[in-house]
């Protein structure tokens, strides 16, 4: 039986459901100020019509492709706030609303999830983000001698952003541009092919 103050919650990324109870879920005031929530989250309506893309940018395409291939099951929440995550570098306010809307659930079963699990972060990325694609083609191309690069460059560690908050690196499992290989993604700009010089080139241009 849950306590008062936790609430239970069903999720599963590959057929599997499991259930934990997970403290805190209730929403905070002020977040529920920021967020513009009017109605207890128990009695938000929930419509069956996909919301557009927050923007043309790519990224949110792959994010569409993780609930699709989960037929827009509510299970699929923290594998596409993975995918979320994996791409933009953190979950923001838009991404929160988005998959909520998308998946059919509460807006605070999503926040919940994203505060509970350490792997999840609500921080924003630094100015510029570079994301390395880590999949079996570019990896094979050089991808990590790559990220070693752009690491020194940087003097950072992958999934870090530089001490000026000026430049996030990031990794990706693939980003669906094998034939590209060894693949990047500048900004949310997709370049293909890239090698140390060409990266180091572009990473010192983000520090004028």
């Amino acid at each position: 039986m849950a306590s008062k103050n936790t609430r239970t919650f069903s999720y599963g990324t590959t057929g599997d459901i499991s259930t934990e109870e997970c403290p805190g879920f209730e929403l905070e005031e002020s977040f529920r100020s920021i967020l513009g929530i009017t109605v207890p989250h128990e009695t938000m309506p929930i419509t069956s019509k996909k919301p557009p893309l927050p923007s043309s940018d790519k990224r949110w395409r792959i994010v569409a492709g993780t609930m699709r291939r989960h037929g827009f099951a509510r299970e699929a929440l923290i594998e596409t706030l993975h995918t979320v995550q994996e791409y933009f570098g953190y979950l923001d306010k838009p991404s929160l609303k988005f998959v909520a809307a998308s998946l059919r659930v509460p807006l605070s079963q999503a926040y919940g999830v994203a505060t509970f699990y350490h792997f999840f972060t609500l921080k924003p990325p630094g100015k510029h983000t570079c994301l390395v694609c880590l999949g079996t083609a570019c990896y094979i191309k050089g991808a990590g001698q790559l990220l070693a690069a752009a690491e020194a460059s940087l003097n950072v560690k992958a999934g870090e952003t530089t001490v000026d908050g000026n430049v996030s690196l990031v990794t990706a499992r693939c980003i669906g541009s094998c034939s590209m290989a060894p693949a990047f993604i500048f900004d949310g700009e997709t370049a293909g092919n890239v090698n140390e010089t060409f990266l180091r080139a572009k990473l010192e241009g983000w520090k004028v």
